[in-house]
């Protein structure tokens, strides 16, 4: 790693800031805690893309930060949380692995990143291979988020984790073209996973009061 100069200094802790999250993410039990790492994470995206068109002066990248500020950073999450309020108090959403395993497994994957590709790029600047190598381990993350987590509300998590370190590796590397394009299509898959997640728990919803309805005296003593 590169260490000393301002641009790869501040490129590093946001990318390192989002990796930190995606292992609070494959970690947490708890659906707000859950929602609210995802903010974190999604302003940390912003911040890293409007910093990286100012390394690169790229002005687009500052569109591409506005957009992760305002879609990842408040929008969806303040949706999500009450969301949660409404359909789905605070609670603990239990993995489909041991939390031990998922970590583990999830340390492995970013050394595997590493060695795939740090070697593979040795011709490209520095500042772009280790943005790469964070970025690849973010997606590897939340592919595995994904699949250790049993409810919907962590596989959505897990998928924007994955679509996050997809528009981190486009916008650390200069000149890559179509990046509001792909942080837009990004956007929206995530927002179609969501409405998805909605209407599931909507179905789960009516499923109960139809429940209620042809059993109203279920629980009751004799």
């Amino acid at each position: 790693m590169t260490f000393g100069q301002l641009p790869y200094d501040m490129a590093h802790v946001l990318g390192g800031g989002m990796l930190l999250v995606s292992f609070v993410l494959l970690y947490q039990r708890r659906t707000a805690a859950l929602v609210n790492a995802l903010a974190l994470q999604g302003t940390l995206l912003a911040a890293a893309a409007v910093w990286q068109g100012y390394v690169q002066g790229a002005p687009q990248l500052y569109v591409t930060g506005m957009i992760a500020l305002a879609a990842k950073g408040i929008a969806i999450p303040v949706f999500l949380h009450r969301l949660m309020r409404r359909r789905m108090p605070d609670r603990a959403i239990e993995p489909a692995r041991g939390i031990g395993l998922s970590m583990l497994g999830g340390v492995m994957l970013v050394a595997l990143a590493i060695l795939v590709v740090l070697p593979v790029t040795t011709g490209a600047q520095a500042l772009a291979r280790e943005n790469l190598a964070i970025a690849l381990s973010i997606v590897l993350l939340g592919m595995l988020t994904m699949l250790t987590r049993r409810s919907a509300l962590g596989q959505v998590a897990g998928l924007m984790t994955l679509e996050n370190g997809l528009v981190l590796a486009a916008v650390g590397v200069t000149g890559m073209p179509l990046v509001i394009e792909l942080s837009t299509a990004g956007l929206v898959l995530v927002i179609i996973v969501i409405a998805g997640f909605f209407a599931r728990l909507l179905q789960e919803r009516f499923d109960s009061l139809d429940t209620d309805m042809l059993h109203p005296h279920r629980g009751e003593g004799p």
